[in-house]
Formats: C-alpha cells, structure tokens, sequence
C-alpha cells in the first residue's frame, strides 16, 4: 500500500483526543501519527467563519513550519434550534478562566435549547472538515457530518467534547457511551476520514 504523504501524517492539533482517534483510524495502515506539538509547532489563531477556513488555515501553518504534509481537523456542533450554533465557535463555547471545559460548553447548549426552542427533540449534527496541506501549497478538502439529537442529563464517560449529549441518528446511546472502535465506525470523523483514505491510500 502506498499514500499520498509517506509514512508519517502530522496532525495540525493540540487536542489529544482528536490524535488518538486518528491513531485508532490509521492503525491498520503503517502510518506514524505525530501531532503539532511534537515538532514544537504552536496553533495558529483560528480566524476563519468556515469548517474549511479554519482547517486550511491549520494545515497549510503546519506545513510551512514543518515542512511536511499536514493534516487538520475543524470539527463542531451545530444546532438546528440555535440557528446552526455553536458550529465553529464550539470549542470557543468551552472556554472558561480556568481553560477549556465542555461540561460549560454543555450546558450552556443546554440551557439556550430550554430558553428558546420548543421541547424536544432537538435535533443537531456533528460536523468535521479534514484538509491534507502539502508545503508547496496544495491541499485536498474532506467533509463529512452525522445527525442526530441532543439529551439531558448527559450520559456517558467515555469521548470528549460533546459527546455525551450526542445521540446519532438510528443509535439509542449518546456518543460517549460507546466504544471508540463503535464511535470510529460512525463518527463524523470516520466518514470524513473514508474520504481522506480513498484519495490517499492506493
């Protein structure tokens, strides 16, 4: 098997979570998955309005600073009710004094929802953006979301971000109650990283 980028993918992230599922993804293939911070790269300022924006914007830092290929991430929730909410401000809706905390994000999702729309369901979507940067400037564009509805209380240990009050389309369990290998099977990310894998992987 060959790919488009060698045997190792630098992540454009800081977020560990988003490293390990991308570990878990590229396990089977031989593929090394290193992260930002391992080459001392710091992220950018996200200045984007877009999923792609943000993730062009990363990908192409990387690349320039390492160079080597990149890939980034720019993932949310974005909530019927609340007009498409958080969407690219999600981790911002995390930000606290004390750092980023997603049970804050949470329920502030929450609390809106109560205020301003009807009763449930309330329907949202995860969404990902993948964009592979190359040092010469080119870069490929994968995209992918899954539906599905939010609860409360939130249910689950496992994930990170929303995932415990994200319940996919046809699934009875919230994100953070699966198993990552379940989650890896369905997760926005998964099916943007099918993409990703059959433009890359020959």
């Amino acid at each position: 098997m060959t790919c488009c980028f060698g045997d190792t993918l630098i992540l454009a992230t800081h977020n560990e979570g988003k490293v390990e599922e991308m570990r878990a993804l590229l396990a089977s293939r031989g593929i090394a998955v290193k992260s930002a911070a391992d080459f001392g790269v710091e992220a950018p300022e996200e200045t984007e309005t877009t999923f792609v924006g943000n993730a062009r914007l990363k990908a192409h830092h990387v690349a320039s600073q390492t160079g080597l290929p990149a890939l980034a991430d720019d993932s949310g929730m974005e909530v019927e009710a609340l007009g498409g909410a958080p969407g690219v401000f999600t981790a911002d809706w995390a930000e606290t004094s004390a750092g980023r905390d997603f049970l804050h994000a949470m329920t502030k999702t929450w609390d809106l929802l109560k205020a301003t729309a009807g009763g449930p369901p309330y329907r949202a979507r995860f969404c990902c953006t993948l964009v592979l940067a190359f040092p010469d400037g080119r870069d490929e564009v994968f995209e992918a979301h899954v539906d599905g509805d939010l609860v409360w209380p939130l249910r689950g240990e496992l994930g990170h971000g929303y995932d415990p009050m994200f319940v996919p389309e046809g699934q009875s369990r919230t994100f953070a109650e699966m198993s990552a290998a379940e989650k890896n099977a369905i997760s926005h990310r998964a099916r943007a990283f099918e993409q990703f894998a059959a433009k890359c992987f020959t």
